[in-house]
């Protein structure tokens, strides 16, 4: 999606441009040396790590897949000005740091992308294994007492075997390659035994209960920053070759594998004799009561010692009770089915890999196999296991209250179809319903999520990656789009998990406006036009009061105090040192030097009544910090007071940052000699 979004907006602004994906399937459309050579900058719209060793020399932009999506033509005008990425080659057109953001929404952190490396490897082994047991069911299964059988050594029983085998890596691959994401190859080992600990720790150390794809998340973060902390530690220099290759993995190992036996194990353990204990004595409670809770349980963990512990109380209890394996049966389907309904409705909301991956949830669903929903919980927990409990207690409870029956131990559309249900219709209705549920809701809080991000992606209209401050940083400019047709031959690449790579645009021709205001000089500086009328500025922030045509300060806290006692001649500042501060402050999280010479310091502060806007020139300029290298010589400073931290600092930002883009308005702003004539040029500001 975000590919085809910035395909979208790079084509409204007659850009030529390339797309480079990275999906499931691997790279496509690759971006070959000449590409890469010809474009003027990157954009990278990934929320994994991406090698950016190829585009050394080049101006990279980094952000999270979201923001190719709902921010398209922001990114084609950032990158543009985005720092040039180092790497391990000499940068062209000015330093940078190598790392490759530029600006944008906040990055992803490294856990998330672990997480979301966990997940991708896991997929595979889900689907897989999944469907090879549901196609062995459908063909080779039969029911009895202790649930759905195959005869012994026929063909559909290894292909249930290795359906099974599938599964149980599915949990050491996920919990691994989070370690391996963090910690790297040295991580690998530990991630993937502790994450078989979390799959089958009843066999090895006789615990009562598994933890499920919830324990193997935890161990995979705990060997990966276990790992990280080990190797920070210092040691002999004829240890070190040995380290990751015996030491790492063996200390690792030892410390995660015995910490979760004796550390984690045992509350499971707890956890799990109490919890049966206790839905034990639910049991002669209303169905309604009885099925939503054991729905709620059944699509909490999906294998874990919650969902472990109702699916099991409902096994004990068939043959004297099979209403309670009824509820169970309604439930363990609803999660695959509900989050493969939930990609099929909202298809915009989900990558490519997802898509296919709900395909494959929808088949193994209707076999009643319900870790085809994991990679979907995995991925986004906050959003998808709720809706995963809400659809599950609502398919327990209808089964519940219509006195649906189940005499074998399992679940989903199949063992009705194999004559094991009591009340089938009401078992599908409770499915559907049930499933319905988990799907809307999924898309309803995913939705929800992405309004949240979209609306602090307008943060992104002036925000630093990295600094996670309020403004752009580092070298970003970050502009709103420009009208349809501006520049030419442009080259971008992007994409869910890709880059792009933008090649020369024209900037944008500029037209002073009409003077609105009249507006007299004061400061004496420069030969301010007296008489002569001046163009509103930024809404009318920015006056003859709060322009300089040369700061007399030569180090930035000089500079911002100077412009800080500026603002004050206006009587908007209560207190120019708490102004003072706020603004270093906000210096102390991120350079405010964008580059191209141009600084923007800004406070938000109850110090100041009302927005109030400065400019400033040093013709020597001053060391700002900034990425490119350059001095500041145009200065611009923001105060606004909390109240106003939100929409109007963000519209300011915004109007300066897309203007400051355009080089002849540069040099128009530091070549105007008076206040009035830069007044003048400001004006164009719209």
């Amino acid at each position: 999606m975000a590919a085809e979004k910035l395909a979208q907006a790079a084509e409204a602004l007659g850009i030529e441009m390339k797309v480079e994906t990275q999906g499931s399937i691997g790279a496509e459309n690759v971006l070959d040396d000449n590409d890469v050579k010809e474009a003027d900058g990157i954009i990278i719209a990934a929320d994994k790590d991406v090698a950016l060793d190829r585009f050394a020399g080049k101006r990279v932009l980094s952000v999270p897949v979201a923001d190719g999506i709902h921010r398209p033509e922001q990114l084609i005008e950032q990158v543009r000005s985005a720092p040039v990425h180092v790497g391990g080659a000499a940068a062209g057109g000015g330093g940078g740091d190598g790392s490759g953001s530029g600006g944008g929404g906040k990055e992803r952190s490294a856990a998330y992308k672990a997480l979301m490396n966990g997940v991708s490897h896991m997929i595979p082994f889900v689907v897989v294994g999944g469907l090879l047991l549901a196609v062995s069911i459908a063909l080779g299964g039969h029911t009895t007492p202790k649930g759905i059988e195959f005869d012994k050594d026929s063909f559909w029983f290894y292909v249930n075997a290795l359906g099974g085998l599938g599964f149980k890596l599915m949990l050491p691959i996920f919990s691994g390659y989070i370690a391996f994401a963090l910690g790297d190859r040295p991580a690998l080992v530990p991630g993937m035994i502790g994450g078989f600990l979390a799959y089958d720790g009843m066999t090895i150390y006789g615990a009562d209960a598994n933890a499920g794809f919830l324990g193997a998340i935890a161990t995979g973060f705990l060997a990966g920053y276990l790992v990280v902390w080990i190797r920070k530690v210092k040691v002999p220099k004829f240890v070190q070759p040995i380290m990751p290759i015996i030491v790492i993995p063996i200390v690792s190992t030892l410390a995660l594998g015995l910490f979760y036996i004796y550390v984690i194990g045992q509350p499971i353990s707890w956890l799990f004799t109490h919890l049966t204990s206790w839905l034990n004595g639910m049991t002669g409670s209303s169905a309604i009561v009885l099925g939503a809770l054991i729905g709620l349980m059944i699509a909490f963990d999906m294998g874990g010692p919650v969902n472990k512990t109702a699916f099991l109380v409902a096994v004990g209890l068939i043959g004297t009770n099979n209403a309670v394996m009824g509820m169970a049966a309604a439930a363990i389907p609803v999660m695959p089915l509900g989050q493969g309904l939930a990609t099929l409705l909202r298809r915009k909301l989900y990558s490519d890999q997802e898509r296919e991956t709900g395909i494959a949830a929808l088949f193994m669903g209707f076999f009643g196999i319900s870790e085809g929903a994991i990679p979907f919980a995995a991925a986004r927990p906050a959003q998808v296991i709720p809706a995963n409990m809400l659809g599950g207690a609502v398919a327990g409870a209808i089964a519940g209250v219509a006195g649906v029956t189940d005499s074998v131990p399992h679940g989903g559309p199949i063992v009705s179809l194999f004559g094991a249900v009591g009340g089938a219709a009401m078992f599908f209705v409770a499915i559907a319903a049930g499933t319905a549920v988990t799907a809307l809701t999924t898309n309803a809080l995913i939705d929800l999520k992405g309004r949240k991000a979209a609306r602090q992606g307008a943060d992104g209209l002036a925000v630093a990656a990295g600094s996670g401050a309020d403004a752009p940083a580092a070298g970003s400019l970050v502009a709103e789009p420009v009208p349809a047709g501006v520049g030419s031959g442009a080259r971008v690449d992007a994409g869910s998990g890709g880059s792009a790579a933008l090649s020369p645009v024209a900037e944008p021709s500029t037209q002073p406006s009409t003077p609105s205001a009249t507006q007299t000089s004061t400061d004496g500086v420069g030969g301010a036009d007296a008489a002569g009328a001046s163009p509103e500025v930024l809404s009318g922030y920015l006056t003859s009061q709060t322009v300089k045509v040369q700061l007399a300060s030569q180090d930035k806290e000089a500079a911002i105090r100077e412009m800080a006692e500026m603002l004050a001649s206006t009587g908007n500042v209560r207190d120019v040192d708490e102004l003072v501060r706020v603004a270093l402050a906000r210096e102390a999280q991120g350079t405010t030097g964008l580059g191209e010479e141009i600084a923007i310091p800004h406070a938000k502060t109850d110090a100041v009544s009302s927005p109030t806007v400065g400019f400033a020139r040093s013709v020597e300029g001053i060391e700002w910090g900034s990425l490119d290298g350059t001095r500041a010589k145009l200065v611009f400073m923001i105060s606004v007071p909390e109240a106003a931290a939100g929409d109007e600092h963000l519209r300011i930002l915004a109007l300066l940052s897309r203007k400051l883009m355009d080089p002849g308005f540069r040099a128009r702003l530091m070549d105007a000699p008076t206040t009035g004539a830069v007044l003048e040029v400001l004006g164009e500001i719209r």
